[in-house]
């Protein structure tokens, strides 16, 4: 009975470990060279860590400078069939305050479409259901 019990609790640590390695993942880095909006907020020039709640496609991204939160954002997990090979952002020029609406990741299959409004996204890309 007590190899049982043993047994047990094993299995309920890997799934504990398992579970926090899954929601580890949801972070990322964001470099920002200039002064730019996210989701019509502020954001000054400099280095940020991304972390949202959930698997997609919706989630909700806070924007760190240290454990300062600066934004919080509406974004979508969307897939890519291919991972990139480097960090990038995609920055909309056209208004007066250059606006982030995409974020992508080396090594990583998927990118944040920030906002409400789904970012261009290139040729093959899918939400994540």
């Amino acid at each position: 009975m007590k190899w049982n019990q043993a047994a047990k609790s094993v299995v309920l640590a890997l799934a504990v470990v398992a579970a926090t390695s899954a929601f580890a993942s949801n972070k990322g880095t964001l470099h920002v060279s200039e002064a730019a909006q996210i989701n019509g907020q502020a954001v000054p020039a400099g280095d940020y860590k991304l972390q949202w709640d959930g698997a997609g496609p919706n989630v909700q991204v806070s924007v760190m400078q240290g454990k300062k939160v600066i934004a919080t954002v509406p974004a979508q997990v969307v897939e890519q069939k291919q991972a990139f090979s480097n960090d990038s952002t995609i920055v909309d020029r056209s208004g007066s305050t250059p606006s982030i609406k995409e974020v992508r990741f080396a090594g990583k299959k998927y990118t944040l479409a920030i906002g409400t409004e789904k970012a261009e996204m290139g040729e093959g890309s899918t939400r994540i259901p």
